[in-house]
């Protein structure tokens, strides 16, 4: 069974940093890629970042372009967003995903998905 388990989120003030993490198991990461996505309370789940199995091929979303950055620690089975320069704008439930054979900006196109982490960001 696959489980994605996120941590790392909380509350900070505008212009601080927060690191995510998500751990898997059922799964290994280096064999698939990996997303982020976030819902704000009333909007729809929006596309954050993803990344192909390798991380040779990465695409954000123009609003945390130069913010926020994916990486992984195989060995640890672990994927993490780093987010700096933070706004109330980024406040969301941050969502990690996989189980894609490409990198894709798309939801549906993971099959798996964590239980997300709350980051709130004060102005």
């Amino acid at each position: 069974q696959v489980q994605l388990v996120e941590s790392g989120g909380g509350l900070v003030q505008a212009g601080g940093s927060l690191r995510l993490s998500c751990a898997a198991s059922g799964l290994t990461f280096s064999s698939y890629a990996v997303g982020w996505f976030r819902q704000a309370p009333g909007k729809e789940r929006e596309f954050v970042v993803t990344s192909s199995r390798g991380g040779g091929t990465t695409y954000y979303a123009n609003s945390v372009r130069g913010r926020f950055t994916i990486s992984r620690d195989n060995a640890k089975n672990t994927v993490y967003l780093q987010m700096n320069s933070l706004n109330p704008e980024d406040t969301a439930i941050y969502y990690c995903t996989t189980g894609a054979a490409q990198p894709t900006m798309v939801a549906r196109g993971f099959p798996y998905w964590g239980q997300g982490t709350q980051v709130t960001v004060s102005s």
